[in-house]
């Protein structure tokens, strides 16, 4: 997969996953997430045996990851 396509996914993934965790991120934050997210997933579920590829596979990976990147940066905060 490309950069540019990439990036388009992550930000996809991002922001989903900032709706879905309520958060208030701009564009930028949501491509970012999306696309650390889908490195961690990756990373994680790579330890599991599990692999993702794809548009939808990267997508779900960089929702997964961006999603458990908010919940640990929410769980420091407090």
């Amino acid at each position: 997969m490309g950069w540019i396509a990439s990036i388009i996914i992550g930000g996809l993934a991002g922001w989903i996953a900032s709706n879905i965790m309520k958060t208030d991120t701009g564009i930028l934050m949501n491509i970012i997430l999306g696309i650390v997210g889908a490195f961690v997933a990756n990373l994680i579920f790579g330890f599991l045996g599990v692999s993702f590829s794809g548009i939808i596979g990267n997508l779900i990976a960089g929702l997964v990851g961006a999603i458990i990147l908010i919940y640990g940066y929410r769980a420091i905060k407090k």
